[in-house]
């Protein structure tokens, strides 16, 4: 290997360790990144944490230069996926490195070997288990701070990554909206003409109380609705509950929409949180003993609200319960001070989603990217320095 290069496949609870903790060591990273928890890397990697491990083929390396780690990577084989998809593919994940295209193409390389060894014909990424995981690699609006499961790379990796062969696969898009003192009338009055019509009514939620009994019903109503997305991976009960009880404490009544039919089962939903970006950033990783201080005072200043997660019943999208919860979420919104909002990821192929927040006034201002390569032949490398 190029300069006392190697790459060294993980072993042991040790080296896991070192693995999650590198990428707070490297340089050159992006100077307003937006590190991770470490309970949560933790989790990702515990197979008593993680359930989608139990359906994967996992691997993980480092990268040495000498006695000094100068990078990271991780190869996933989600096998249930691709059985239900009829697909070979591959994934990298959590992809970490000094500025050194060398070493990134060595991580890289050594990923698709791994995964031609095992029949593979295909690989994406950066892709971790599931769409839950942070998706791509960001590839524009590096100015403004990365939010909760959202990518913190640096500029410079993407196009390294491309100079491995690798081509756009998926695109993502994050959106700024300012949020309104009021939504035009005709928003109201098709709200009002959908609830009235399907008869469906929207969710009183004043407290925690109120808000935990529906946890459950909302989960099961993702996995009804998110089964287009890129990588979804269906919640099983003990997800659900796990999921519930890890965001319980950052979820705030006010900020949960949620709209029923006549039987009290959720159709429709929208959930955003202050953005905790800043907290994030002063945590550094550790949750405790004084992280989650830094997390809750973020959240308590911040002007910026964060969309987390939302569906609608397949069979009632597009008959105006978007505009039914975006009129509750505003007002709810304007009422604490928030100024404006991160739509979180949507698809470019979502052009139904993009064409509603767009004609709210809504602009990119982030863009992310889940590359792919074929397996089958091996095109030249081009080495950037």
């Amino acid at each position: 290997m190029d300069d006392g290069l190697h790459i060294q496949r993980l072993n042991g609870k040790d080296a896991l360790r070192h693995f999650i903790r590198l990428p707070f060591a490297l340089p050159d990273q992006r100077p307003n990144r937006v590190p991770p928890l470490l309970m949560d890397e933790r989790e990702l990697h515990d197979p008593a944490k993680n359930p989608q491990l139990a359906h994967c083929d996992v691997e993980r390396w480092i990268a040495w230069r000498g006695k000094k780690p100068v990078g990271r990577i991780m190869g996933i084989i989600h096998r249930e996926y691709n059985a239900a998809k009829a697909e070979r593919t591959a994934r990298f994940y959590q992809l970490d490195a000094v500025r050194d295209a060398v070493v990134v193409q060595a991580l890289i390389k050594t990923v698709e070997q791994w995964a031609r060894e095992r029949g593979m014909d295909r690989i994406m990424g950066p892709f971790g288990f599931s769409d839950k995981d942070p998706q791509g690699l960001q590839i524009e609006g590096f100015e403004h701070l990365p939010v909760i499961a959202t990518p913190t790379n640096p500029a410079w990796l993407p196009p390294m990554v491309e100079a491995c062969g690798y081509a756009p696969f998926e695109d993502m898009m994050s959106y700024r909206m300012d949020i309104p003192a009021q939504l035009p009338q005709s928003y109201h009055a098709v709200a009002d003409r959908c609830l009235r019509n399907l008869g469906l009514h929207r969710v009183a939620l004043r407290s925690k109380r109120d808000l935990k009994p529906w946890v459950i019903p909302v989960l099961r109503l993702v996995n009804a609705t998110y089964g287009d997305l890129l990588g979804f991976a269906p919640m099983t009960a003990s997800e659900m509950k796990a999921l519930a009880a890890k965001y319980m404490f950052i979820l705030d009544p006010e900020l949960v929409q949620l709209i029923a039919d006549s039987n009290n089962d959720p159709v429709a939903f929208v959930i955003a949180s202050p953005d905790m970006s800043e907290g994030l950033q002063r945590a550094n990783g550790k949750l405790f003993p004084f992280g989650f201080l830094h997390i809750i005072r973020a959240m308590e200043r911040s002007k910026q609200l964060d969309l987390l997660l939302g569906a609608v019943r397949p069979d009632l999208q597009g008959k105006g319960l978007t505009a039914a919860l975006g009129i509750s979420l505003f007002q709810a919104a304007h009422q604490r001070g928030f100024t404006h909002l991160d739509s979180h990821l949507i698809m470019e192929r979502n052009t139904r989603m993009r064409a509603e927040v767009e004609r709210l006034g809504a602009v990119v201002w982030k863009r992310y990217r889940v590359y792919q390569r074929s397996l089958l032949n091996f095109e030249r490398t081009v080495i950037l320095r």
